[in-house]
């Protein structure tokens, strides 16, 4: 018990050390961006070529046009740039909530955004092209009317999607999440192709020799206005910064602005002559392993630390909803005791009812909008995957000590023994015996599911492989390396579980045989 206590105390010292830690300096210039969109902006692992180090991911630095756009800025506003990797749909809660003070990462300034979000003037002026297989019989097209029957695509929430309404004759598909998506899709047949501004189309093919992209002649090719086809900085609605950055990038020279992007697309590029498949994987293990493996690090902790202490919640949640009050001796103690299992009944069911997605949403950026909680994105992981494992845990405790014989119950009454005694000294070790596969599923499960926690920016290996994937446009073979990861972790932890439940098994069997119990020779 002293152990517990030291525990819990080191973690309500976490918590409240970072829920008032803040992000906001004004000696700070915040920047979100995806850092998976090459060569707009992506991942690498060193400082070379004006790389800056991500703020929320240390150990990886991000370049590419946004980067060097918002080096500029935050040198003429006299601030320290900080990148801040942010998945692209937490973009505009990150930046309303007050986790960023700016988004700069390829976005156009859209009418439907400007409702969210004010913009800055421009920086950036995009030429608009269609991605298709090299082999492609739309590869010779002229006009965006030469694509009848082609299965086209654009990225989800960006006005890429929407023109396709002006090709005739396509065969329209979902929207897609991501560039590298999109890429890995028409690589693979399942779409012919995919909208996109010429600088990442030239990206996308430098590093992929099987893709090409058509351009269009003038009066042939989208019917756009300035607002879709340029890329500007997103703030926060009437940011006082608004005219002074908007006055930063008006006067960028152009000619050099334009050597910078040929030399990010440049950077981009693979200079390696044909290299196999698994010869490709190896390249990126070789340039990547550091960020793979704190990607690894981080979903181990995340999944170790949260099955734990969502044990003992599901443990105490259980305990307290199993204690019998009488109503006749106690009937305050009866009405407390009601409305606080009332309370952790809709706990379990909010919890164990929703994706985890979703909490890591509403928490993560609920907590900073609406309470001014501003937590980290490790400590928010913590939390939203404890709180969500202790919701299914408590199911999976109460279904042990429900296994435990009844007459157990009645014989520690029987002995004056307290609630808390006959739980804790009689029933939850046998309960525990009973239910040890099932929680070392969840862990296992946790392993896979922290995935998800990518929503919020959290470092995990799922993560670090989207940006991984989107700066060198290697998708399937850069997944193939993710798979085979999850499945060594699981399997290797599997086993461990497997390994531990037989040593506990065979110790309580040894015991109780040689104490004369239930399975030894009384007579």
């Amino acid at each position: 018990m002293k152990k517990f206590r030291r525990f819990f105390l080191a973690f309500i010292f976490i918590f409240v050390l970072n829920i008032t830690s803040s992000y906001a300096s004004e000696d700070t210039f915040k920047v979100g961006m995806e850092v998976n969109y090459a060569p707009f902006n992506f991942s690498q692992v060193d400082d070379s070529n004006g790389a800056v180090e991500v703020a929320n991911s240390k150990g990886e630095y991000a370049n590419g046009i946004d980067v060097q756009t918002a080096k500029m800025i935050a040198d003429k506003l006299g601030k320290k740039l900080e990148i801040y990797k942010i998945d692209w749909d937490g973009l505009p809660p990150a930046l309303t909530s007050g986790k960023i003070d700016a988004i700069i990462a390829g976005m156009s300034p859209t009418a439907e955004r400007k409702k969210e979000i004010d913009f800055t003037s421009p920086y950036y002026f995009a030429d608009l092209t269609v991605v298709v297989k090299k082999n492609s019989k739309y590869m010779n097209a002229k006009s965006i009317n030469d694509f009848k029957g082609a299965k086209l695509t654009g990225q989800l929430n960006t006005f890429h999607y929407d023109l396709l309404g002006q090709m005739q004759g396509i065969d329209k598909q979902t929207a897609m999440d991501s560039f590298p998506t999109m890429i890995s899709a028409t690589k693979a047949g399942s779409i012919d192709g995919y909208v996109s501004e010429k600088v990442g189309a030239l990206s996308a093919v430098a590093a992929n020799p099987d893709l090409n992209y058509v351009e269009f002649p003038e009066g042939k090719g989208f019917k756009t206005n300035d607002e879709d086809t340029t890329c500007a900085v997103g703030l926060v609605k009437n940011s006082p910064m608004n005219a002074e950055i908007s006055k930063i990038v008006e006067g960028f020279n152009r000619d050099d602005f334009d050597k910078m992007m040929e030399k990010m697309v440049a950077i981009t590029a693979s200079d390696e002559k044909e290299v196999s498949f698994f010869g490709q994987m190896k390249n990126i293990w070789d340039e990547y392993s550091s960020i793979f493996i704190k990607g690894i690090v981080n979903t181990l902790l995340i999944s170790i630390i949260a099955t734990s202490i969502g044990f003992v919640i599901g443990l105490l949640v259980t305990v307290i909803r199993k204690i019998d009050v009488d109503k006749n001796k106690n009937k305050v103690g009866y009405i407390i005791h009601k409305i606080v299992n009332f309370l952790l009944s809709v706990y379990v069911e909010v919890f164990r009812s929703t994706p985890m997605m979703v909490q890591a949403m509403l928490i993560f950026y609920g907590a900073k909008q609406f309470l001014n909680i501003d937590m980290s994105t490790m400590f928010a992981a913590l939390m939203i995957v404890s709180i969500n494992t202790g919701a299914y845990l408590s199911e999976v405790v109460r279904g042990g000590i429900n296994a435990v014989d009844k007459g157990q119950f009645e014989a520690c009454k029987a002995l004056g023994m307290t609630h808390s005694q006959t739980m804790f000294n009689v029933v939850i070790p046998q309960a525990i015996k009973s239910i040890l596969p099932s929680i070392g599923n969840e862990f296992v499960i946790n392993i896979k599911d922290t995935s998800v926690l990518n929503v919020i920016s959290v470092t995990e290996l799922f993560f670090v492989s989207k940006s991984i994937a989107g700066s060198t446009y290697q998708i399937f073979q850069t997944y193939l390396i993710t798979a085979i990861i999850y499945f060594i972790l699981t399997f290797v932890v599997t086993r461990i579980i497997m390994q531990l439940e037989k040593r506990y098994i065979n110790k309580e069997f040894t015991l109780e045989s040689s104490t004369g119990g239930i399975h030894g020779n009384n007579n």
